[in-house]
């Protein structure tokens, strides 16, 4: 059973063809990294898995069960909005900017969805919420606001909000782009430890060692199509198409 699978995924912006016909499948458990150079499509793929971007042709299923099916930008099939919800709600993201809310402490950010979106009862959120913020490195910080905190820290409030709707899936778009590099290292160890968990991960990455050591397949897109996949050691070792072999000469 796949926990994520796509069929020929097709978006356009206007002329803009970003998407020609993404199939993947990710199974549970597993850690697929996807890289690439920019504009190849990977962050609107990664969007168009919950329902951020609209695409134009193909299908969505979460837990082997379709979500969406469109063709030529027509609904072929739509799960019913209640349960299309559900699913959806089994998918965290963590996006390249952090989107915390200013006013609202650490503690305040990471319990407001649970609360108000899932409705759990506020004692158990607040456990589970200071249990995610000890694992995030951050059990001291409950009480600050996200101006007080850097990038890094930022960036870890926003995996434990994700986590705290206890998703079977996370999805990562470029989670430490927008951080200075020296912060880098302490949002991927939280990645490091959530794979090694367990837990099921697609991330849009540009950290190429990250994806070397984590991830149990690598995905290459270029110009809109997956160009190669394989194991990192494939990917990293031997690669066979001549546009993934340029750019890892110029990332590595």
């Amino acid at each position: 059973m796949s926990m994520i699978k796509t069929e020929n995924i097709e978006v356009s912006f206007g002329d803009l063809h970003v998407l020609k016909g993404i199939s993947l499948e990710v199974q549970p458990s597993e850690v697929v990294c996807i890289i690439g150079p920019s504009g190849s499509g990977k962050s609107t793929f990664l969007r168009t898995l919950n329902q951020l971007e609209k695409f134009d042709s193909g299908k969505v299923f979460i837990d082997d069960k379709l979500i969406e099916s469109r063709e030529h930008k027509k609904t072929v099939f739509k799960m019913q909005k209640k349960e299309a919800s559900q699913m959806l709600l089994e998918m965290g993201m963590v996006f390249q900017r952090f989107n915390l809310f200013p006013h609202k402490t650490v503690l305040e950010n990471v319990m407001l969805a649970p609360v108000h979106v899932r409705k759990d009862s506020k004692e158990d959120v607040r456990k589970r919420a200071l249990d995610l913020l000890e694992r995030v490195g951050l059990a001291d910080k409950i009480d600050e606001y996200p101006a007080k905190l850097s990038g890094g820290q930022q960036q870890r409030v926003a995996i434990a909000r994700a986590l705290a709707m206890e998703p079977k899936i996370m999805l990562f778009d470029e989670p430490t782009s927008a951080l200075d590099p020296e912060l880098v290292g302490e949002v991927l160890s939280v990645m490091k430890q959530l794979a090694e968990d367990g837990m099921t991960m697609i991330c849009v990455t540009h950290e190429m060692g990250f994806a070397r050591e984590v991830a149990d397949r690598v995905v290459f897109m270029s110009e809109g199509i997956i160009q190669e996949e394989g194991t990192p050691e494939q990917i990293f070792g031997s690669p066979k198409n001549e546009r993934l072999q340029q750019f890892l000469k110029s990332v590595l």
